[in-house]
């Protein structure tokens, strides 16, 4: 009995649709559809806000791999070789090393009194080939001011946006920034024993910490500052060519011992693990969220097939009477429900991948920390889009089977 009505089901819900008023069919879909969005968009959101702070950083700073210092050494030895090892994988693009040291900025020392407090900022000097840096991490492209370095650049820098006081119109304890300075100013600056007069060439703004607290200078005079003529440098990002894993090519430069010498990590080895705990809370947040769109869409439906099915009580009476089976008739109002389910996941699919996913990527929402973008992995929205299929079937099931196990004479003639 079970495959005829399951036929018999099908034929009486695809007559019920077809003779459903169009606005009623209408606003079921249009629920279904803001139930899909708000299962899929709000938790896309709140990751979507730290995704794209962990997009920019790997951008801009990590590249796909970084290669730092270990914890007990100043710098990364042997960097000549692991450069070389690390240039001759055929899945790397390009790379970019870097020299860094804690470093002292003064401005305002041509004019200040004994009695004036000193214009200082703390502050990392990285010194960077500009060509190589900008290839992999097109920082040149946050220029607000002035321009990016070039390789012939003798006494310039380039300073980072949170290193200057116009840029931080609050007073932040403990974060000392330079008052009054801008493109074509002269500053001083410190490293060691070692002090530079230079020229701002140009300001970068970056929502990238290691990027908004830093300023650059190139490596070749760099160096000669820092006292350091060995090749060994601080950091070096590896971008990978599209569609390669970085953990690839993490594992091999391990594997040719590169470990030994240097903390070899992926751009999300890299990630501080409050950072990992975060983007889970907001996930569940999401979840939490969307649950309550979800509640409310089964309701609805409920609600819906219900009313259906007590205004077409007598209607269901007649055909039990006349040897439809109850489930049959169970059935087609569980059809009905997977019709309304479908149809608005599948617009909302559209509405999601075809317009939104790629307005967010082209239009970040401009949050103080991050871009933020939509976040909608397909596994996780196919299974929200299970949950919304098997939540709108059990809502249309249950009002059906409260009305179709009446008796039913009491069904045909529309007593209680």
């Amino acid at each position: 009995m079970f495959p005829l009505n399951i036929r018999i089901g099908f034929f009486l819900a695809v007559r019920a649709l077809r003779r459903a008023s169009l606005w009623t069919t209408g606003l079921i879909i249009f629920v279904m559809v803001l139930t899909f969005l708000n299962l899929v968009v709000i938790s896309g959101i709140l990751v979507g806000l730290l995704q794209g702070a962990v997009d920019a950083v790997r951008t801009e700073y990590t590249s796909d791999v970084i290669v730092s210092t270990l914890s007990d050494k100043s710098y990364i030895e042997n960097s000549p070789n692991i450069i070389a090892i690390a240039a001759s994988l055929p899945d790397v693009e390009g790379l970019t090393a870097r020299y860094a040291e804690a470093s002292r900025l003064e401005a305002g020392y041509q004019t200040r009194k004994a009695s004036d407090k000193p214009n200082i900022a703390n502050a990392y000097v990285i010194g960077i080939d500009p060509r190589e840096e900008d290839a992999v991490t097109g920082i040149a492209a946050d220029i607000i001011e002035g321009e990016f370095l070039a390789p012939g650049d003798y006494d310039k820098i380039v300073l980072g946006n949170y290193l200057l006081d116009q840029y931080i119109p609050i007073d932040t304890p403990g974060l000392a920034t330079l008052d009054n300075v801008g493109v074509g100013s002269k500053i001083r600056v410190h490293v060691g024993d070692v002090t530079r007069e230079v020229t701002v060439k140009g300001i970068l703004k970056s929502k990238v910490d290691e990027i908004a607290l830093r300023a650059f200078m190139v490596d070749s005079q760099f160096r000669s500052i820092i006292g350091r003529n060995d090749g060994n440098v601080d950091e070096i990002a590896i971008k990978v060519e599209e569609g390669v894993d970085p953990r690839d090519v993490r594992d091999a430069l391990l594997l040719r011992g590169v470990g030994e010498e240097a903390k070899v990590q992926t751009f999300e080895d890299a990630q501080p693990q409050a950072f990992k705990d975060i983007i889970a809370t907001f996930n569940m947040l999401g979840a939490m969220f969307s649950s309550i769109g979800l509640v409310v869409a089964s309701i609805t439906i409920f609600i819906v097939i219900f009313v259906n099915a007590l205004t077409r009580r007598k209607f269901i009476g007649i055909l039990k009477g006349i040897g439809i089976n109850g489930r049959a008739i169970e059935i087609s109002y569980v059809f009905q429900s997977i019709f309304y389910a479908v149809i608005g996941s599948a617009v909302g699919l559209a509405l999601v991948y075809g317009f939104l996913v790629p307005y967010f990527v082209a239009n970040p929402i401009d949050f103080p920390f991050s871009d933020g973008i939509l976040v909608a992995p397909l596994e996780q929205t196919f299974f929200r889009v299970g949950l919304l299929v098997t939540s709108t079937i059990i809502a249309g099931y249950i009002p059906a089977w409260m009305i179709i196990r009446k008796n039913t004479l009491d069904s045909i003639l529309g007593r209680n």
